[in-house]
């Protein structure tokens, strides 16, 4: 039998999220940066995204990440991430598949105890130390930065709510889950879900944020809904996310850019722990190293620490007289 195109991935889940590596199959995207790859592939390539990450081959939250050459000199591997919302500049539980898949496929020369994976991504340099006795991979991030705080914005059938808005490779956000008055529970997450698609609908009409350095990266598709932690964890979080579906992990960009919040707002130190955990129970933990300028604004380097366990390797393959060639979703 013939197929018209044939995938390779290594797929695996961090801390609970699910991540497909894709390591052959799409070629080589255009672009002298990471940036411009990341923009070409939205505008030529975006079928291959929804061919893999749709039914039947992915699911609902499905994400991954497409290895690709590095634009830059000192990177080992250039990654582009996909997932069901579309193409992120940065995706910190995408990282550390990424670098777990790296590590223990042979795919980069293991060192111990850490190997360092530098990470070419749309968003800029990112670093990922694997600890090989442990599997824990810890991530150093982009610039994360307090984009607006105290934010006030009408949203049909919840009135008026308070949010700050905080970038860590995405925009997110954030805003307690108890002002909206819902239970921080899982049974209650059609509601959760249905709040923040219409929160993040009415920003982006009315108070889209814009990266103060690179104004390709824009947008608000994740309301981080938040709780107070417990046994250990300093805060939850229930992540809505663009078009519709909750981060299963605790969310690595979302939780660099909850520390920079909370960091804007005197409320975390720089050097200390934070635990953040998702809505299902996982794990990140996160840490500032300094402030750094970012445009006109005061940024913070942040890393984020987790683990990922391969699931499964296999190819992924398109016949041609497939009538759902990019797949489908209900």
């Amino acid at each position: 039998m013939r197929f018209a195109q044939y995938f390779s991935a290594v797929d695996s889940h961090t801390e609970g999220m699910p991540t497909r590596v894709i390591t052959g199959g799409v070629g080589v995207i255009p672009g002298e940066t990471m940036a411009e790859k990341r923009l070409n592939f939205i505008k030529n390539h975006d079928h291959v995204r929804r061919l893999l990450v749709n039914e039947p081959r992915g699911h609902a939250a499905m994400s991954g990440a497409i290895l690709q050459p590095p634009t830059r000199q000192d990177a080992d591997w250039g990654v582009l991430y996909i997932e069901v919302s579309g193409c992120l500049p940065m995706c910190g539980h995408g990282t550390i598949g990424v670098a777990t898949v790296l590590v223990e496929t042979g795919m980069v020369e293991v060192t111990e105890p850490v190997t360092t994976v530098r990470l070419d991504t749309p968003a800029g340099l990112v670093l990922a130390d694997y600890d090989t006795r442990t599997k824990l991979v810890t991530i150093r991030n982009v610039p994360a930065y307090a984009h607006e705080l105290d934010a006030v914005v009408d949203v049909p059938g919840l009135g008026e709510v308070r949010y700050d808005m905080a970038y860590g490779g995405n925009f997110y956000a954030i805003l307690p889950l108890e002002q909206l008055g819902i239970p921080f529970d899982r049974a209650e997450k059609d509601r959760i879900l249905a709040a923040g698609l219409s929160i993040m609908d009415r920003i982006n009409a009315v108070n889209r944020p814009v990266h103060p350095e690179d104004r390709a990266i824009g947008g608000c598709k994740h309301v981080q809904f938040t709780a107070p932690g417990e046994d250990g964890a300093h805060s939850r979080n229930a992540m809505a996310i663009h078009p519709g579906w909750f981060d299963r992990s605790p969310c690595g960009t979302g939780t660099c850019a909850r520390m920079a919040q909370l960091h804007a707002r005197g409320e975390l130190g720089i050097g200390a722990d934070f635990v953040n955990e998702s809505f299902i129970g996982t794990r990140f933990i996160g840490r500032l190293l300094e402030e750094v300028p970012l445009g006109d604004r005061t940024a913070v380097l942040p890393t984020v620490a987790g683990r990922a366990w391969i699931t499964g390797m296999g190819q992924y393959l398109l016949d041609p007289t497939d009538p759902f060639p990019e797949g489908f979703s209900l």
